[in-house]
């Protein structure tokens, strides 16, 4: 791995999917026939659930299109069943979240409520929490569209490391719009860098909000890391002001180490429960709340104010470090790797 070693970060690996240490005992072995039918038993009712949610949502909710309640219900169902049903299956039987206070010895008692046209702002490590959120609070999930980094110094990788999401051409301003997507689509995005505009027209983070009949999820991250840091985020708030006005802003951190959706198989093989770690920072001590202060939380604050702020808060929540490289680097990661397979 010593080619990919100019885009580590020091004690942080954001791109590399973390490897398991190997298992050699003998009754982990005899296991694995067993581990086998139970994975394959497993991906067989995931694809079952994915049908039925296809069903519901994508056939029976457009045929209710002209009843927009009617809809609203069928795609509440399709989606939650499929969620949380398929995160049972592939073995997290409990996902507990924990609220997190900005300071010590603070009383916490304001729970979780989003309600169409708020935020829900996360980092993003995994498939696993898209599903989390998607049977908890059944939001609106949107993908960053932007230019295409060029690709000419994606090949210089030692250079990278010295100047990480300078030397695509692009900075976080590249993010230009944003599309609306379903649950499966953002599912099959994750790991994947921010798509490039196409004919069909996007639209801005804010006018999508306006229209949103449920709460919209965004990551600025703009693409999955391994976990092990929180990348840059991009400015994709377009100068949003702190506190925001007229809607609220939920900010929560997940720890998960499991990324590419390709490892569906490896996760069914586990006999044992998995775990993710959810925290979720209470609204009165978000950006949204009008007693905010930037100033304790972004000294010295950049062109996207509220995405700063939100970068340090989720970095504090869930104790991840801070990495120099955005998503414009993991595209041109992702280009020196396919490059050098060829």
């Amino acid at each position: 791995m010593e080619k990919f070693s100019s885009f580590r970060v020091i004690s942080s690996t954001p791109f590399l999917v973390p490897v398991p240490p190997q298992e050699r005992d003998l009754f982990i072995t005899i296991l694995i026939p067993i581990r086998a039918v139970v994975a394959v038993t497993r991906i067989a009712v995931i694809v079952v659930l994915i049908s039925i949610h296809f069903v519901l949502v994508h056939v029976i909710g457009f045929i209710c299109r002209p009843i927009p309640p009617l809809q609203d219900v069928i795609s509440w169902l399709g989606t939650v069943m499929l969620a949380r049903l398929a995160l049972y299956v592939i073995g997290f039987w409990s996902m507990p979240t924990e609220l997190i206070a900005r300071k010590r010895g603070k009383i916490l008692d304001n729970k979780w409520n989003p309600r169409a046209g708020d935020l829900i702002v996360s980092n993003w490590s995994s498939w696993i929490e898209v599903l989390w959120l998607a049977y908890q609070y059944n939001p609106l999930f949107v993908l960053p569209v932007a230019n295409t980094p060029t690709a000419s110094s994606a090949r210089d990788a030692s250079s990278i490391s010295y100047t990480p999401g300078r030397k695509t051409g692009t900075g976080s301003a590249a993010i230009s719009s944003f599309d609306r997507v379903s649950l499966l689509e953002i599912i099959s995005s994750t790991g994947n860098t921010p798509s490039a505009p196409s004919s069909v027209p996007s639209r801005s983070l804010d006018d999508i909000r306006h229209s949103a009949r449920s709460p919209v999820v965004v990551f600025p991250e703009c693409t999955t890391s391994n976990g092990r840091g929180l990348l840059r985020f991009a400015d994709v708030f377009n100068g949003a002001s702190v506190p925001t006005k007229g809607y609220s802003l939920f900010l929560m951190c997940v720890r998960c180490y499991i990324n590419p959706l390709r490892h569906l198989f490896q996760i069914c093989t586990s006999l044992s429960p998995q775990s993710i770690s959810i925290r979720q920072l209470p609204l009165s001590e978000s950006p949204s709340s009008q007693l905010f202060m930037v100033n304790e939380v972004v000294p010295e604050p950049r062109s996207d104010v509220l995405a700063e702020v939100c970068a340090v808060l989720i970095a504090r929540m869930g104790k991840i470090k801070r990495v120099g490289f955005g998503w414009e680097d993991k595209y041109a990661f992702l280009e020196f790797y396919r490059g050098r397979r060829r």
